[in-house]
């Protein structure tokens, strides 16, 4: 993507497309205040997303369940990697309540790899699902799921309780997997995908450009996963989340954005958020209906 990408020396400013405004507005002050008055763990939070305040002002928002250490080592994500904590049996009434605090119409949950653990956390991704039906009816869900190790048994918990939408991310090309998410598989992940297609779910995936992706690399990553069904895709900047992490290669422009925009529609996925600060919760709640 050279021509449609600044590629990076050494030392570089982040582009002006990737500049933050700070989040304002009413409803963000107030879900700020509550988040902060009752010590509410969310991602959107923790993770500093840049678009908090504007999918906050929509009533969006992203939970971590399972704890905040994840068994895996992925090149990218800046979550802490080692032996995770015991898991907390009541978590997904905590998760419920948060909600309801919050008055939030469609929540995202995720969570962090949890290989240590025969059921991969399932069953906890099944009561939380089902603790927050049970609190706050009328908010729509999409489970942002690990691959559970393509275990089929697994997985079927998380169909069996229905979220409106189901995303697994693949997060970048199937060359650079191996270097990106040390213990994930390319293949797997798209088999994990195609599984849920055919049990019925609303599916969504993300990847994230400027590791050294090349266009056409992009282009089949996204032919692959319309191969397999995929509803819901999104496409963002990798940032680097510290030094350690893997470096930004390049900083994709916006105009190379709104061309894998305008191919992933013409592919036939039903919405493609394409943008340098995109994330996998991003616009969340439009995919649900």
């Amino acid at each position: 993507m050279a021509n449609e990408s600044v590629v990076l020396p050494e030392r570089t400013k982040k582009p002006k497309w990737l500049r933050v405004k700070l989040p304002v507005g009413k409803k963000y002050t107030e879900l700020r205040g509550l988040v902060d008055k009752y010590k509410l763990n969310t991602i959107c939070t923790s993770g500093s997303c840049p678009n908090m305040g504007e999918c906050w002002g929509e009533g969006t928002a992203t939970f971590m369940i399972l704890g905040n250490v994840c068994t895996r080592s992925c090149g990218f994500c800046g979550v802490k990697t080692g032996r995770p904590d015991t898991v907390e049996w009541d978590e997904p009434e905590k998760v419920a309540r948060s909600i309801k605090l919050m008055n939030i119409k469609h929540a995202v949950i995720t969570s962090v790899d949890r290989d240590d653990l025969k059921d991969g956390g399932s069953i906890i991704w099944s009561e939380t699902v089902q603790a927050i039906r049970r609190a706050n009816p009328n908010t729509t869900l999409e489970t942002l799921i690990p691959d559970f190790q393509g275990n089929e048994k697994l997985i079927d918990r998380i169909i069996d309780v229905h979220p409106e939408v189901v995303s697994h991310n693949m997060e970048t090309v199937k060359r650079l997997t191996r270097e990106v998410r040390i213990q994930a598989k390319y293949d797997r992940s798209l088999g994990v995908l195609k599984y849920l297609k055919e049990n019925g779910m609303r599916t969504k995936s993300g990847i994230m450009l400027g590791l050294g992706e090349s266009e056409e690399e992009v282009i089949q990553t996204m032919k692959d996963l319309r191969g397999v069904g995929l509803d819901i895709i999104t496409i963002g900047q990798y940032l680097q989340p510290t030094k350690k992490h893997l470096p930004v290669k390049q900083f994709i422009t916006p105009d190379q954005f709104k061309k894998f925009e305008k191919l992933g529609l013409e592919m036939g996925f039903m919405y493609v958020e394409s943008g340098a600060l995109v994330r996998s919760s991003y616009k969340a709640h439009k995919h649900a209906s």
